[in-house]
C-alpha cells in the first residue's frame, strides 16, 4: 500500500514541477491542461485524476512555492548579525521571489480584485512568517543594546511591512496592487531606502 502511495506522491510532485515550468513561461491564461499532460507524456485523464481542473492545479503549485518560501524565512529566523541584515534579507528575498516567478503570478494580476480565499490564506501565512523573522531580529538587537528597547516590536514590523507594500511607482492606479515587471527594480530600490530610514529610526 505504501509503495502505491509513494508512487502517487512522486507523480504528483512531477505534475507540480512541470506545471510550475509551464505557468512560469506562459502564464496561467495561456496554459492548458493538455499542454501540461503533453509535457509529462501523460494522458489528460490521468492528469485530471490528480487535479480536477487547471485552477486547482495552479493553487497546488502556488502552495508548493509558498511552502518553499516560508521554509526559507523560517530557516533564517535568528540568524542575522545586525538589524539591517534582517530587513535586507526580507526585502531581497521577497523581490527575488517575485522577479523569478513573475509570469506565474499573471493569475493574481488578472484577478487581484477577486482573488480566491486560498491565495489570501497563503498571503497571510507569508506575512506572519515575515513578521516573526523581523520581530525576532528587533528583539535580539534590543537585548544586545544596539537599538532602544521596544515594547511592541510586532506592531513596529507591521507598520514596516504595510509601508513596504504601499510603495508604488509614478502614477500607478491606487486600485492596482500587483506591480508591472518594469517597475520591480524601482520599487525594490525604494524599499531599500525605506530600510535605511526605518533602521536608523530604531537606534
Amino acid at each position: 500500500m505504501s509503495a502505491g502511495i509513494d508512487q502517487q506522491d512522486i507523480k504528483r510532485e512531477k505534475i507540480l514541477e512541470a506545471s510550475h515550468q509551464r505557468f512560469l513561461h506562459y502564464g496561467y491564461s495561456k496554459t492548458t491542461m493538455n499542454e501540461i499532460a503533453g509535457d509529462l507524456s501523460m494522458s489528460k485523464a490521468l492528469l485530471y485524476y490528480y487535479f480536477p481542473d487547471k485552477s486547482e492545479l495552479y493553487m497546488a503549485v502556488m502552495r508548493k512555492l509558498a511552502n518553499d518560501y516560508l521554509q526559507l524565512l523560517e530557516d533564517n529566523i535568528g540568524q542575522f548579525t545586525n538589524l539591517r541584515d534582517a530587513f535586507l534579507f526580507q526585502v531581497n528575498t521577497h523581490h527575488d521571489f517575485i522577479v523569478t516567478n513573475y509570469n506565474f503570478f499573471d493569475f493574481v494580476r488578472l484577478n487581484e480584485q477577486n482573488l480566491p480565499d486560498t491565495i489570501w490564506t497563503i498571503v497571510n501565512q507569508i506575512r506572519d512568517a515575515e513578521t516573526r523573522l523581523l520581530t525576532q531580529a528587533i528583539q535580539t538587537e534590543a537585548e544586545k543594546g544596539t537599538i532602544q528597547p521596544i515594547d511592541n516590536p510586532a506592531e513596529i514590523v507591521d507598520v514596516f511591512l504595510d509601508a513596504l507594500h504601499g510603495i508604488k511607482v509614478g502614477a500607478m492606479q491606487k486600485k492596482v496592487n500587483f506591480p508591472k515587471k518594469e517597475h520591480l527594480d524601482e520599487i525594490h530600490n525604494k524599499r531599500l531606502l525605506l530600510i535605511d530610514i526605518f533602521v536608523k529610526g530604531l537606534k
